[in-house]
């Protein structure tokens, strides 16, 4: 029995650390901001009415426990901010005095008031909805103290900075702009600034374009040049995919304050390395139709309900909309992701049940807000009913209902979008340096393109396909359709695109976004690889170093006197392994670690960079054998084949030394397993989100308080203060019950 017991609580131990939550992860942060300077309010409105981007520097910050000292505050200026306000948009930068200083890697945090969203929903809602399609911050809520003084309830949002873009775009140092106000008069500059609108003097983009890297006004200059001069070639300059998603996801939830309606701004520009602008979707604490500046005065609910699908195109200064509409192949993809989006949240009502959820969540912390812009009651109301009387927000699902009505009774999404069937390629079981044909059987179609590319950091290159019986689709005009690519030892990644003369339409659905793959395997693979290993394995001299797993599936075995193991493709030749062998089905562990043969086992020269990596291996001739690229590699996670030796790589829990099971597989299936515990601390009731199995509940002692199948909910109002943790199908999270 006492083995039980204490087994119990270190399993609970255990699995409350590796599931502890990140700044980011939903819920509410508890954030205290400490300066002793006692008119803090003061200074922050003097330093943005100054417009020099300059920061206050406060002694301490604690979040949920967590102290940092000397960080940089100031306040945000956007349509939020009054200098009246007690509440204003705070931008925390933790590593403005002391290099390096962050929380779980995070260095900047942005704080939004909740100005003219009484639901205060629109903003977390927004953005969890956009991830699913393009690049997003990541956001969730927080309560906000200074010196003592609960200013009340905040969300909390991911910066767009170096550590946004190396998350998303896989590089830390490209061109980023900042959109900051548009429709601007400029001395010296013909006519009003519109968002997109090119300059031959770079100085005329200062006064509406904040750069957050360095001296790249030229950079944007030319993007805009080919943007508006030369769109013919706008595909070689911006990432198409992501513009498109962005606008059909602004105008669907009415979010006016963005570069759809002119005269709004809130979006960033960064270049790539594939020398592309994407634009980075931001400031959605209005949308949901919050912000009505820019439409005709009054605005009723109709018109935001009924907002035209090409909103603004007859505008001459709205450069976006009039280029990307202006495209008819660009203006049936904006509709085929628009389409998706309307199915996938709006239609069934997904969105709802997700606004629910977010208003429990922070129920009590909106009661108890002292200088909340709305009452309790409106905040109760705003879901689906429009509150506030001389500048009334409209309801949440009072928009949508009626939106997802109007959109889909439009002759864009009555027209029957082609259908792509059956996607197989041949040969199924692809070889490196290899020709291989993709087909799909696609009807009510007159053009189709395959989308494909090797790496996550690449653009993907577009080939036509065809049904003429020359592109391995069998016989002409039997409504297969097939294109060619030449592989090299790199999986393949890809995605179809067709259209007729009134719709088109991805497969799959939420392409770029996702993709299909098709793997690349000879007999010997890199078969996984773990480059952020920390506790998980240790090599010969208990160092826990970055490594690399071969594997043989040939009937025989290998010797690898002369192969090489390389991190970078301009030097294949950077390792040699020694005289070893592996034998046929079996492993062979390389440590990534700079120790070579100062070591025992096998260790090359270089470590492997858990943000982006490649791995190669080739052939003493120098042949490339495999070649696996990976980004933002999990902290002892597995990047691994699945099935064992011949499938894609996904990421999951890691299988040193032995077989790469999908069962063990958890990060790349749309059916994640998760549980997520809120409100904490809480008093009364808590809420579980999530798709868990059976609940047990143990307090610190490791007494089993609760027990049940799956729950929404647990009535805590008679549990003893203190600490306690939920515990289902290996997962575990703690709550406080105060």
């Amino acid at each position: 029995m006492i083995f039980r017991y204490f087994s119990l609580v270190f399993l609970i131990f255990l699995n409350f650390k590796s599931s502890s939550q990140s700044v980011y992860d939903l819920g509410v942060r508890q954030i205290e901001i400490f300066f002793s300077e006692p008119h803090w309010d003061d200074s922050l409105d003097l330093y943005l009415s100054n417009n020099l981007n300059q920061r206050l520097v406060a002694d301490s910050i604690i979040i949920d426990g967590e102290v940092d000292q000397n960080v940089g505050v100031m306040y945000v200026n956007n349509s939020s901010y009054f200098p009246n306000n007690i509440k204003n948009p705070i931008d925390i930068k933790l590593d403005y005095i002391q290099n390096g200083q962050s929380i779980d890697r995070y260095n900047r945090l942005t704080l939004s008031n909740g100005y003219r969203d009484p639901s205060f929903v629109r903003e977390v809602l927004a953005y969890e909805i956009a991830s699913n399609y393009m690049p997003s911050p990541k956001s969730t809520y927080s309560n906000v103290y200074v010196n003592g003084t609960h200013l009340g309830l905040f969300t909390c949002v991911q910066s767009i900075d170096d550590d946004f873009t190396n998350e998303n775009f896989y590089e830390r140092r490209g061109p980023l702009f900042e959109v900051k106000e548009t429709n601007l008069s400029i001395s010296g500059c013909s006519g009003q600034i519109g968002v997109f609108q090119h300059f031959l003097d770079t100085n005329c983009y200062q006064r509406s374009y904040e750069m957050n890297s360095s001296n790249d006004w030229q950079k944007l200059s030319n993007f805009l040049d080919t943007f508006n001069n030369h769109f013919s070639e706008i595909e070689s300059v911006l990432d198409i995919d992501r513009t498109i998603w962005m606008m059909a996801l602004q105008n669907l939830i009415v979010s006016l304050d963005a570069p759809i309606n002119t005269r709004a701004s809130n979006f960033h520009l960064f270049k790539d390395n594939n020398g592309r602008f994407s634009p980075i979707i931001s400031g959605l604490n209005m949308s949901f139709g919050a912000y009505v500046d820019g439409l005709s005065i009054p605005v009723s609910n109709s018109d935001l309900q009924q907002l035209d699908i090409f909103h603004d195109i007859s505008n001459p200064l709205n450069y976006l909309n009039n280029k990307i509409y202006s495209n008819d192949r660009f203006k049936k993809m904006y509709v085929a992701h628009m389409r998706t989006i309307l199915n996938e949240f709006f239609v069934n009502n997904l969105y709802k049940t997700k606004a629910l959820d977010l208003q429990n969540l922070i129920s009590n912390d909106i009661n108890l807000d002292p200088n909340s812009f709305y009452s309790f009651s409106e905040f109760n109301s705003n879901l689906d009913n429009s509150v506030g009387t001389t500048s009334s927000v409209i309801g949440i699902s009072e928009l949508i209902d009626a939106r997802v009505s109007y959109i889909q009774s439009l002759s864009e999404f009555t027209s029957a979008p082609p259908s792509i069937d059956n996607i197989t390629s041949n040969p199924t079981s692809v070889l490196p340096h290899t020709t291989v044909y993709i087909t799909a059987e696609i009807s009510n179609v007159n053009y189709a393109y395959l989308a494909y590319r090797f790496k996550f950091s690449e653009k993907f290159n577009k080939i036509q396909m065809y049904d003429d019986g020359n592109n391995g689709d069998g016989i002409a005009g039997d409504g297969i359709y097939g294109a060619s690519i030449n592989v090299d030892a790199r999986d393949i990644q890809y995605y179809i695109y067709s259209e007729n003369n009134d719709a088109g339409v991805f497969s799959p659905e939420r392409a770029e976004k996702e993709f299909y793959q098709i793997p690349v395997a000879g007999g010997l693979v890199i078969n996984e690889i773990m480059a952020g290993n920390s506790i998980s394995v240790a090599d010969q001299d208990g160092e826990y170093d970055d490594w690399v797993e071969l594997y043989n599936g040939n009937n025989f075995s290998l010797n690898l006197n002369g192969y090489y193991l390389s991190d970078n493709e301009n030097d294949l030749f950077k390792w040699s392994f020694p005289n070893v062998t592996i034998q046929p089905n079996d492993y062979l562990i390389v440590w990534c670690d700079t120790a070579g043969s100062s070591q025992s086992g096998l260790h090359t020269t270089y470590r492997l960079s858990a943000d982006q990596e490649e791995v190669y291996l080739s052939d003493p001739n120098g042949n490339l054998i495999d070649a696996v690229h990976f980004v933002n590699m999990v902290p002892d996670q597995g990047y691994a084949r699945v099935p064992n030796g011949s499938g894609v790589m996904i990421y999951q829990d890691h299988t040193y030394n032995a077989p790469n099971s999908i069962l063990s597989s958890h990060l790349e299936h749309e059916n994640i397993t998760f549980l997520k515990v809120y409100p904490s601390p809480s008093t009364n009731i808590i809420y579980l989100l999530g798709n868990f199995e059976e609940v047990l509940v143990y307090n610190l002692a490791g007494q089993n308080v609760f027990s049940s199948n799956k729950v929404n909910s647990i009535d805590i109002s008679d549990w003893k203060s203190g600490v306690y943790f939920i515990y289902s199908k290996g997962l575990v999270q703690k709550f406080i019950k105060q």
